[in-house]
């Protein structure tokens, strides 16, 4: 790694592959850039040399880049995986694998260099790990496409989501994010986060609410300062248990900084 990264690339279409091998080499973190055709040209590629990180088309005949990027997740040393591709709607099937990046068609070397600083990082922190790197946390932030430009919105950011058909609205003081997504599949991910289901349209950040209040009707509303959120009954008990929960670990921690 010190000597810069070796990166393998797979494209199946040899304009894109050209294109994308020549980003690299160009890229000051890149040491070596091989190229392949196919996926099967990739893993002969594998069993005989090492790879820091590999760059994969998703769209590929045969054996797609996803297929790859799961036989190269069971490698005993397997290479950081970044996915180029022309489509957004793979995105949370990528990062579900492990890829650290998710670049979109055509690459703009901007990007690139935010990808590859980002392996950088990855295997500089597993380099210097005591025990292996744990996988990354696919869904610390969520890739959002406007106008094919990518931004990343933070949980951090987000104080409550919405479901809306096939995709989630993520509401932050700055604004309303879509993303491709059933609101079950991060409730999986943001749960042990804190977050909660308090709806079956609504996942809210405890961190997030402000307090808890009845509307017009009686219903229970939870109250942030990116808009209010409607509470189900059966979701009311759990979520107050849970407010009082995290009320009681904040006081704590802050009492055991004091000196």
């Amino acid at each position: 790694m010190a000597e810069g990264l070796r990166v393998l690339a797979v494209d199946d279409v040899p304009p894109a592959l050209e294109e994308l091998c020549r980003l690299l080499r160009e890229a000051p973190e890149v040491a070596e850039v091989t190229g392949a055709g196919d996926a099967l040209a990739a893993l002969r590629l594998l069993q005989s040399d090492q790879f820091d990180a590999a760059f994969l088309d998703i769209s590929m005949p045969g054996l797609d880049g996803l297929e790859l990027a799961s036989l190269l997740a069971k490698l005993s040393d397997p290479p950081v995986i970044v996915f180029v591709t022309a489509y957004d709607q793979h995105a949370v099937t990528a990062y579900d694998i492990g890829a650290v990046d998710y670049l979109l068609k055509p690459v703009r070397a901007e990007r690139l260099q935010a990808a590859l600083e980002r392996v950088a990082r990855m295997i500089a922190a597993a380099e210097e790990a005591t025990e292996p790197a744990p996988l990354p946390d696919a869904m610390v932030a969520l890739p959002v496409e406007t106008a094919g430009r990518t931004r990343y919105v933070r949980r951090s950011e987000v104080r409550f989501v919405e479901a809306h058909g096939d995709y989630v609205r993520l509401h932050t003081p700055g604004g309303v994010h879509v993303v491709r997504m059933p609101i079950s599949r991060l409730q999986e991910y943001w749960e042990p986060a804190g977050f909660a289901r308090v709806h079956r349209s609504f996942l809210v950040s405890l961190r997030a609410v402000r307090e808890l209040r009845s509307d017009s009707t009686g219903a229970l509303i939870a109250h942030t300062e990116a808009g209010d959120v409607p509470v189900s009954r059966r979701h009311a008990r759990e979520l107050r248990e849970r407010l009082l929960a995290n009320a009681q670990q904040a006081e704590l921690a802050r009492a055991a900084r004091r000196p």
